[in-house]
């Protein structure tokens, strides 16, 4: 006689629910006190990623797996530098700009402050409408900026380091495939579509970011505004980050040009960025970025800010990567998170498609497989029921039909 244990109850769907929410709070805490840590590492593996697949075909035309790791890490190295380059030339020359032009700036403020007070608008909105073009928050925010710039230059020593060790270690992983075969497929197919996900991201952003950038200069360096080159750098840099980089792009621009030319000037620059920027940033890059990496617009506003909360200014830059991380660790395991996965942009494979249909429709599906030419399950498909085959006589000239051996 065996005695069996009563099952505990499950968690209501509300608790459960709780539950999770709290585990996720808790990480993500434990990320945000850790940001200075974990931002250089997630910047360092975005880069593997991206450049990983420069091995294969060194690989496939006979260079050990050594050397290819190695033009893994130089290809790595070239893009930090270059990124590097131009973030340290851009903070540098911004922060001289503010200095240089903060007595003009200076100027302006104070005729807007005017212009707005003789249409009679009060002093105090007036003062509220120009409080963000104040030359002390300014001035602080070019010397922020070169702090900022050294800080990058900074956590890329560290990012130099990680990659060497990531390239290396992508290389073992590339195998995982192989060494595991169909025990570990899913898994090996979710890291696959993550990692080629970022990849088309940043292929994407990156393409279209040139474009704008080189048309943005060229038009400032047509309008005289100075450091066109600056500007350029700062409309690639913002492209990558999701549906707001339009706008942190437009106002440094649209605040020198009003300063050396007045407000004709400024929307000058503004109509060059609505033309080309939003065409580009706005109409046409979503797209292709949506087909990249099934994000929602939503959902990819929403990550920009909250990464940059949770490690921040980098978070604005890795939004969408760490976004399809979450997604591919939290909600592509789960075979019952298919209705979040549809929400947040996804295509929702077959497998986490919802029910079939009713039983009795299922039944009636089922009797027509088992009938496939047209009868019911009950009647006989007489077209392919075996027909019984002939009997052949034997030969009695064959040995093999001999009588058998007497015992």
């Amino acid at each position: 006689m065996t005695t069996t244990t009563p099952r505990a109850p499950a968690l209501p769907p509300s608790t459960r629910l709780l539950l999770a929410l709290a585990a996720g709070v808790v990480v993500l805490v434990g990320v945000h006190m850790a940001r200075e840590v974990l931002a250089p590492i997630l910047l360092a593996a975005v880069i593997v990623i991206i450049c990983h697949p420069v091995r294969f075909p060194l690989e496939r035309r006979g260079w050990p797996r050594w050397a290819a790791t190695a033009a893994v890490v130089v290809v790595a190295y070239l893009i930090l530098a270059a990124l590097l380059a131009m973030l340290v030339f851009a903070g540098f020359r911004f922060a001289d700009l503010v200095r240089e032009y903060l007595p003009a700036l200076v100027r302006s403020v104070e005729d807007v402050v005017d212009q707005l007070s003789a249409v009679g608008i009060d002093t105090d909105v007036a003062e509220a409408a120009t409080s963000w073009l104040d030359p002390g928050r300014v001035l602080s925010l070019a010397g922020n900026v070169s702090g900022m710039a050294l800080g990058i230059a900074t956590a890329f020593f560290f990012v130099l380091a990680y990659a060497i060790f990531m390239a290396a270690d992508a290389a073992r992983y590339s195998t995982a495939t192989t060494v595991f075969g169909a025990e570990r497929a899913a898994t090996i197919d979710r890291a696959s579509r993550f990692s080629g996900g970022v990849r088309r991201y940043f292929v994407v952003n990156a393409s279209f970011g040139a474009v704008v950038a080189i048309v943005d200069g060229v038009a400032l360096w047509l309008l005289s505004v100075p450091a066109p080159t600056v500007w350029a750098i700062l409309a690639f840099v913002t492209n990558f980050i999701p549906n707001i980089g339009f706008v942190l792009g437009l106002v440094p621009p649209t605040i020198m040009a009003f300063v050396v030319g007045g407000w004709q000037l400024a929307l000058a620059v503004v109509a060059v960025y609505c033309v080309v920027n939003v065409v580009l940033q706005v109409l046409v890059q979503p797209k292709f970025v949506a087909d990249a990496v099934n994000l929602s617009l939503t959902l990819s506003f929403v990550s920009v800010v909250f990464w940059t909360f949770v490690i921040g200014p980098l978070g604005a830059i890795l939004a969408i990567p760490l976004t399809l991380l979450v997604r591919a660790l939290v909600l592509e395991p789960d075979p019952g998170s298919g209705w979040l996965r549809w929400l947040s942009g996804d295509d929702v494979p077959r497998h986490d498609a919802p029910p079939g249909p009713a039983p009795d429709t299922a039944r009636e599906g089922a009797a027509g497989a088992a009938a496939p030419h047209g009868g019911t399950a009950d009647e006989p498909d007489l077209e392919h029921e075996p027909q019984p085959q002939p009997q052949l006589q034997p030969e009695a000239s064959r040995p093999s039909d001999a009588a058998p051996e007497r015992s």
